[in-house]
């Protein structure tokens, strides 16, 4: 069995040390890559896929959309949130699923919060949207730059959302960063966290994300973006072998790297 990371760049993802140690874990031979493909490049993806080069993907930035419209059948999630990031072979169907759902809801669950509790989305990108259907039942708030384009996301998802200004201060809520702001050492406005009762940062890098600190030193319960990233794992690890491996195999792995 072969499989890839696909994106641009690449050298930063942690899938292929996840998934090795899941293959690893449950007595697969395989091989997990790291494709580096440029924007125009995803076609050749499609390809390996289709000949049987490759059995699936893990799809990071910039080709989420670009798997999306490739695959052949969208599970009803995918659909929703407009982005794949796991394409799996089928015979001659390209089957693209959302992981990153999975691995939202896998977050939320180890803040050990009431499940009624309101949230907050930081963003209105794909991650948003992932996030958004994730936690639909809840009251979502939205954070965007624009009004309008919280608007869109609450549209394209069918979740309803209320927006909120960037820089507004609301307690009581969980608070989900789906921006990529963090993994270079951006600072989040700290009234984003005063009152919060749960913080899930999606962005990851090697040391923790400002956001993620500042969670911790405010003592509120925090999952960080390794947590989401194994959460997600288990779901994609589960389409590409049919296998659900636990989630601690994939953290593992990657907080050793």
């Amino acid at each position: 069995m072969n499989f890839a990371v696909v994106g641009d760049p690449i050298e930063h993802s942690l899938s292929p040390e996840m998934h090795l140690a899941a293959f690893a874990f449950a007595g697969i031979e395989a091989s997990f890559e790291r494709w580096r493909v440029g924007p125009s490049g995803f076609p050749e993806v499609v390809s390996a896929l289709r000949t049987g080069q490759l059995d699936g993907v893990s799809v990071t930035m910039p080709h989420k959309r670009n798997a999306y419209e490739a695959a052949d059948d969208l599970s009803p999630e995918a659909a929703r949130s407009g982005a794949v990031n796991s394409v799996v072979r089928a015979g001659a169907v390209l089957r693209g699923f959302n992981t990153d759902i999975a691995g939202v809801r896998h977050a939320f669950s180890l803040l050990g919060v009431q499940t009624e509790a309101p949230v907050r989305i930081l963003g209105s990108g794909g991650a948003a949207r992932a996030a958004a259907v994730a936690l639909e039942g809840h009251t979502l708030l939205v954070s965007a730059r624009r009004r309008e384009a919280a608007a869109e996301l609450a549209t394209s998802t069918a979740v309803p959302a209320e927006w909120v200004p960037w820089d507004e201060g609301r307690a009581g809520c969980v608070i989900v960063n789906a921006t990529p702001l963090g993994m270079h050492g951006e600072v989040m406005p700290p009234q984003l966290t005063e009152g919060a009762v749960g913080v899930i940062d999606m962005a990851y890098s090697d040391a923790p994300t400002p956001l993620v600190s500042d969670a911790i030193e405010r003592a509120i319960p925090v999952a960080d973006g390794i947590d989401m990233l194994a959460g997600q794992a288990v779901e994609a690890f589960r389409r590409f072998t049919g296998i659900r491996v636990p989630a601690t195999v994939f953290e593992r792995a990657a907080r050793a790297r």
